[in-house]
C-alpha cells in the first residue's frame, strides 16, 4: 500500500472501501485450494498504514479479514499537517473506534517507524496508544529493530534491505505447520515479532524452545575460578566446556556478562541445575541473550538464578574460524554510574564528565534527568588504550526504558566519538525509569564520557515537533502588522510601511498570554463548562500538553521565527510586486493613475461569478488562486502607473509640491468622484502588499487541495468533498473589491477603527486554534479582509 501525501478525506475513505474490495477478492482467488487462506498480513507505507487501520471501521467489514498489520512510517496519532478539517475528522475516527473498541480488536499490529532521517513523519507521530487492555501492539523505531539498527527516510523505509530481510524472516516464522498460513495464535504472533524487531537473542525463533539442554557427548570440561576470563578461539578441534561456580562469586558480585564474537544461531552459554563437577543437564540461557553489530552479550543478576550452581559457556569445534569470548562478574555499583545532564538553557557552554578507568566489559552510563523531547545533547566518548595490537570494537547503546527507540554507535577504538541524544516521545509521568547509555568496551581501554547542550539540535527538536506550527505564528505576526496599518490610517490619514508595523505591533506579549490565560482558566470545571456552552474547539495548547508536547518558551521561539518569517515573505512580496511592474512597463505602454475611482468596475461582478462558478464546478482551491492572480494583476498595474506618475512629474519640487496640494483641494472638495494622488497611491501599495502577504499564505495552504484535484483530473472533474469551497466563496468577492480598493476611498470609513481593531484577537485566535489545526487558520484571516473591503460601503 502506497503513500498518499495529497489525501482528502474523500479519497481516505474510498481507498479503506477499495483496500476492503481487494481483500475480498483476493481470498477469491484461492477458494477450492487445499489451503486456502481466511485472510490477509497487510504492510501500509505512511498512510496506507492509516488506510488498513481504518477497514476496522467500516460497517460490513469482517475483523478476521485481517490477521496481521505492520505499518512503516505511519502517522497513527495525527496527521502531519492537518490542512484540512476532513483529514482531521477521518484521524478521530480511527482512533476514537480503535480506543473505544480496543477489547474487541484483536489484530497484531506492529508499526516501525523511520527515526530522525525520517523529515516527513517524526516518529512520535507513529506510535501507536499504549492500551493496557490492548497488548497487541508493538511500536518500534527502525534504529531499534535488531540486524537493521539505522534510521531510515520516509521512502527508504520500504526498500531499506536490513529492513525487509527483518520482515521477511518474521513472515517466514508465523507460518503455522498444520495450516501453511500465517497463524491465528496471537501469543506466537506476538512472540515472532517481539523476537525480529525487539530484542533477538542471536536464535532462531522458537515457539516453545527446549528451556532443559542435555550437555553430554566426548567434550572438554574446562573449570574457571577466576572472575575475569577471555578465551580466545582458533581452529578448536573439539568442543570445550567452560564452568564458573557461581557459589563463591555470589558472595562478591552481583552480577555475570558473557559476551561472544561467534554470531552463530547455536546455543552457548548454559546454568548448572547440579552440583557436580560435570553437567549432564544446563539450562539455556542463550534465549535471554542479545544480539549486537559485532558480539552476542548475555547479563545476568545472580540472585535471580539461586539454584543454579555453575555457569557454562560452550565453545564449538571450529576449522579456520577465529573468535573471543569473554565473561567477568562484576558489581552492579562498579558499573553503574550516574551522570547528570547539562540543564537546557547552558546552551553548550558547560559539561559534566565520568571518566571509567576500571577494566571492565561493560557500563551502565544513567543519564540523569533527561526524560523531555525538547532536551538535546552532545555526548563524547573518548577511549585511551594501552597496547592495542588489533582492531578493538566499542558499542554504546542509547537505551530509552520507555519506547522502542534504542540506537547504536559502533566505535574503532581508540578515537573520540560523538553520540547525539535526544527523544522521539517523552517519558511517562508514572514512569520512573531512566535512560541509558550502554557501553560494551574493551578492557584494555579507559574511557571517558562527556556530555554537554546542544543549543542547534534543540532548535532542531523544535522544528521536528512544532514546525507545523509555524505557518499560524506568520499569519499571526502579518495579522498584527496588518491591525497596526489599519490604525494608522484611522487615526493619521496614513498608512505606514508594513516593516515599520511589523517591528512595532509584532510583540509575543499580545498573544501569548492571553493563550496562557485560557489555558489556566480551563482547568477550572466552570470555566470548561462555559467554554463548552458556547460550542468552542478544544485549545491547541491543551492538545500539545496531552501529546507532551510542550516545551518551555516554545511559542516564543516559534513567534520569533514566525515574525522574522512574516518580515522576510513581506519584502519579497513587495520586490515581487515591483519587478512585475517593471517587466508590465517594459512589455506595455506606460499606465496613469486613475482619474476616478471605482471601487465596482462593470467587469468586477462579471468576473466574480465566473470565479464562484469556477469554485462550485472543479476546486475550491483553484478558484482562489485565479482571484489571488487577479488581486496581484491589480496590484502590479497600480505599481506600475504610480512609477509612470512619478518618472512623468517635473523635477521642480515647488511645482510638484503645489500640483500635490491643487490634487489633494480637489479630492476633498468632491464627495462622489474621488482622485488618487501619488501619495494616496503610495499608501494604497503599503496596504495593498501586506494583504497579498496575508493572501499568500492563505493560497500556500490551499495548495495541497489544489495539487490533489490536479492529480486526479482525469478522474474526475468536481473535487467532492472540497475544504477550500466555503472559503472560495467568501474570498472571491473579498478579493475582487480589495483589489479596487484604495487608501483614500476607506480613511473617512465608519468601519474602519472596528476593522482596525479586529486582527488583534484574531491573531490571539491564529495562535490559540491555529497551530495544530492549520486548516483553522485562513478562517481567522478573511474576517479582518472581509471588514477591510466593507469600509468602502460604510
Amino acid at each position: 500500500m502506497k503513500n498518499w501525501w495529497h489525501c482528502m478525506v474523500g479519497s481516505l475513505q474510498k481507498q479503506t472501501k477499495f483496500v476492503h474490495e481487494c481483500i475480498k477478492t483476493i481470498l477469491k482467488l484461492y477458494k477450492g485450494q487445499e489451503f486456502a487462506p481466511k485472510s490477509v498480513a497487510i504492510i501500509g507505507h505512511s498512510m496506507g498504514g492509516l488506510v488498513a487501520r481504518a477497514l476496522l471501521t467500516l460497517t460490513n467489514f469482517k475483523h478476521d479479514l485481517i490477521n496481521l498489520l505492520i505499518t512503516q512510517a505511519t502517522p497513527h496519532v495525527a496527521p502531519v499537517m492537518p490542512l484540512d478539517r476532513f483529514i482531521t475528522d477521518f484521524y478521530m475516527t480511527v482512533n476514537n473506534y480503535w480506543i473505544l473498541n480496543a477489547r474487541q480488536i484483536n489484530l497484531t499490529t506492529l508499526s516501525v517507524a523511520g527515526g530522525f532521517r525520517d523529515y516527513q513523519v517524526r516518529s512520535g507521530l507513529t506510535f501507536l496508544p499504549k492500551l493496557s487492555h490492548h497488548t497487541s501492539a508493538l511500536s518500534v523505531v527502525s534504529s531499534a529493530v535488531p540486524k537493521t539498527w539505522v534510521s531510515t527516510d520516509h521512502l527508504s523505509i520500504v526498500w531499506c534491505k536490513q529492513l525487509q530481510l527483518t520482515t521477511v524472516r518474521a513472515f517466514f516464522d508465523l507460518i503455522d505447520a498444520d495450516t501453511k498460513q500465517i497463524t491465528q495464535n496471537s501469543k506466537k504472533k506476538l512472540a515472532v515479532l517481539t523476537h525480529h524487531f525487539i530484542r533477538h537473542p542471536s536464535k532462531h525463533f522458537e515457539e516453545n524452545p527446549a528451556i532443559i539442554s542435555d550437555l553430554t557427548g566426548t567434550s572438554m570440561w574446562v573449570p574457571v575460578k577466576v572472575s575475569k576470563w577471555t578465551y580466545v578461539a582458533y581452529n578448536e578441534s573439539e568442543k570445550i566446556y567452560f564452568t564458573f561456580p557461581l557459589e563463591n562469586h555470589r558472595k562478591i558480585y552481583t552480577h555475570v556478562y558473557c559476551q561472544s564474537t561467534m554470531l552463530d544461531t547455536n546455543s552457548w552459554i548454559f546454568g548448572c541445575i547440579n552440583s557436580t563437577s560435570m553437567c549432564r543437564q544446563g539450562v539455556d540461557l542463550s534465549w535471554k541473550a542479545e544480539l549486537l553489530p559485532t558480539i552476542k552479550s548475555l547479563t545476568l543478576r545472580l540472585q535471580d538464578y539461586p539454584s543454579l550452581s555453575q555457569l557454562v559457556v560452550y565453545v564449538p569445534s571450529v576449522h579456520g574460524s577465529k573468535f573471543v569470548v569473554d565473561c567477568e562478574f562484576f558489581k552492579r555499583e562498579a558499573r553503574s554510574i550516574q551522570l547528570p545532564v547539562t540543564h537546557l538553557f547552558s546552551f553548550g557552554l558547560s559539561s559534566r564528565k565520568v571518566v571509567i578507568n576500571t577494566s571492565g566489559l561493560y557500563y551502565n552510563i544513567e543519564l540523569l534527568n533527561f526524560g523531555q523531547i525538547y532536551q538535546a545533547f552532545k555526548i563524547n566518548v573518548v577511549s585511551k588504550c594501552s597496547a592495542v595490537k588489533e582492531e578493538i570494537t566499542s558499542i554504546y547503546k542509547l537505551h530509552i526504558p520507555w519506547s522502542y527507540e534504542d540506537s547504536l554507535t559502533i566505535a574503532q577504538v581508540p578515537s573520540s566519538t560523538e553520540i547525539s541524544v535526544k527523544l522521539h516521545s517523552a517519558q511517562p509521568e508514572n514512569d520512573n525509569h531512566v535512560a541509558l547509555l550502554k557501553m560494551y568496551t574493551s578492557s584494555d581501554c579507559k574511557y571517558e564520557v562527556t556530555v554537554k547542550t546542544s543549543f542547534s539540535q534543540i532548535l532542531g527538536q523544535v522544528v521536528r515537533f512544532h514546525g507545523g506550527a509555524l505557518p499560524a505564528y506568520v499569519v499571526s505576526s502579518i495579522l498584527l502588522a496588518y491591525g497596526g496599518q489599519l490604525y494608522s490610517l484611522f487615526s493619521t490619514g496614513c498608512c505606514l510601511e508594513y516593516a515599520t508595523m511589523l517591528d512595532k505591533e509584532a510583540k509575543p506579549y499580545k498573544v501569548d498570554p492571553f493563550v496562557i490565560i485560557i489555558k489556566f482558566l480551563l482547568g477550572y470545571k466552570w470555566f470548561k463548562e462555559l467554554w463548552d456552552v458556547l460550542l468552542l474547539p478544544e485549545l491547541d495548547a491543551i492538545v500539545l500538553t496531552s501529546q507532551s508536547m510542550c516545551f518551555p518558551l516554545v511559542s516564543l521561539i516559534l513567534f520569533l521565527f514566525g515574525t522574522c518569517t512574516a518580515y522576510w515573505s513581506g519584502l519579497l512580496s513587495s520586490v515581487s510586486v515591483r519587478l512585475l511592474s517593471s517587466l508590465w512597463l517594459a512589455l506595455k505602454r506606460p499606465s496613469e493613475l486613475p482619474k476616478d475611482i471605482k471601487m465596482i468596475s462593470p467587469d468586477l461582478p462579471f468576473l466574480t461569478i465566473v470565479l464562484i462558478i469556477v469554485s462550485w464546478t472543479t476546486c475550491g482551491a483553484l478558484a482562489i488562486l485565479l482571484s489571488y492572480l487577479y488581486y496581484v494583476f491589480k496590484i502590479v498595474h497600480l505599481q506600475a502607473s504610480l512609477t509612470t506618475f512619478k518618472n512623468s512629474q517635473p523635477v521642480n519640487p515647488k511645482h510638484s509640491r503645489r500640483s500635490e496640494k491643487k490634487s489633494n483641494h480637489h479630492k476633498d472638495s468632491s464627495v462622489h468622484h474621488l482622485h488618487l494622488s501619488a501619495n494616496d497611491a503610495e499608501d494604497s501599495l503599503r496596504m495593498h502588499s501586506t494583504v497579498i502577504n496575508l493572501l499568500t499564505w492563505i493560497v500556500l495552504l490551499s495548495m495541497p487541495s489544489l495539487i490533489y484535484w490536479l492529480k486526479n483530473l482525469r478522474y474526475y472533474f468536481k473535487l467532492n468533498p472540497d475544504p477550500c469551497k466555503p472559503l472560495a466563496f467568501i474570498l472571491i468577492p473579498t478579493m475582487a473589491i480589495l483589489g479596487n480598493t484604495y487608501t483614500v476611498s476607506i480613511k473617512s470609513s465608519k468601519l474602519l477603527k472596528t476593522a482596525s481593531q479586529f486582527p488583534l484577537p484574531l491573531a490571539v485566535g491564529v495562535i490559540a486554534f491555529g497551530s495544530t489545526h492549520l486548516y483553522r487558520v485562513p478562517c481567522f484571516v478573511f474576517i479582518p479582509l472581509l471588514l477591510h473591503a466593507l469600509c468602502n460601503f460604510m
